[in-house]
């Protein structure tokens, strides 16, 4: 049975996806960067590739790790991918859009591809019909729009997501809520009418922990996918260990 774990450090966790014979079959997250730590997971699900897409400084010495053990591909600007790019310096793409990208080609091609992801930012990913990435927007996220209300003010607490809020808030925690989540709600729309008014033959995702919970408070119609980047580092990782792994 091929198995592939793919590794998605952000800026708030370490996650990790599990392939076997393409099927994605379980997620997970890593309590630190510790080569002891990746070599327990691959000592459990013994795969025969990894692919690595991060957004941090993360510790080198995992990467020495996976590529002792595994076909091991670290996603960057230089990753062959099955799109091409119109952004001027492609080097600046972070590896997190490069695999959403990844995985809108791979799954729905020759169509224009909106990938929003609610991680850490919001980032809004637009691959055209063409499978060029043309580029997109990127906001703050949810927890980020919380705490900064509350370390940039004086008196203003520091409230948790609930999604059974009253858009009209009427107390200070609820105005909150109302604020973040009705408004990120708002600005999503915003951004797919301006894409549904431009480009025709539109498909939009949105991904990220908390999208099954955005996608119910949004007008437009929109299908979610959790695990939509753990699917990309698939398909890139496909692409560009299939030679290494003959060579092998």
């Amino acid at each position: 049975m091929k198995t592939t774990i793919c590794f998605d450090f952000g800026n708030t966790r370490l996650k990790y996806g599990v392939f076997k014979n393409e099927e994605f079959i379980e997620e997970g997250v890593l309590e630190n960067d510790l080569p002891e730590t990746i070599e327990l997971l691959l000592k459990k699900h013994k795969p025969q590739k990894t692919i690595l897409s991060s957004v941090i400084k993360h510790n080198p010495e995992i990467e020495t790790v996976l590529a002792a053990k595994t076909v091991f591909h670290k996603l960057s600007h230089l990753t062959q991918l099955n799109f091409t790019s119109a952004v001027g310096k492609p080097e600046t793409i972070g590896a997190d859009r490069l695999a959403l990208a990844a995985a809108a080609v791979h799954f729905y091609p020759k169509k224009n591809n909106l990938i929003i992801a609610l991680g850490s930012c919001i980032t809004y990913n637009f691959i055209n019909q063409y499978h060029q990435f043309i580029g997109g927007a990127i906001s703050p996220g949810m927890d980020m729009r919380f705490k900064s209300m509350h370390e940039h003010t004086a008196l203003l607490p520091h409230v948790q997501a609930e999604w059974n809020f009253p858009v009209v808030g009427y107390d200070t925690k609820t105005n909150l809520q109302s604020g973040v989540i009705a408004g990120i709600s708002y600005e999503i729309d915003g951004f797919v009418n301006y894409y549904q008014s431009r480009y025709g033959n539109l498909n939009i995702i949105l991904t990220g922990g908390d999208s099954m919970h955005f996608a119910r408070q949004l007008k437009n119609k929109i299908f979610a996918d959790a695990g939509f980047l753990f699917k990309g580092l698939y398909a890139v990782s496909e692409i560009n260990n299939v030679k290494k792994a003959v060579a092998v």
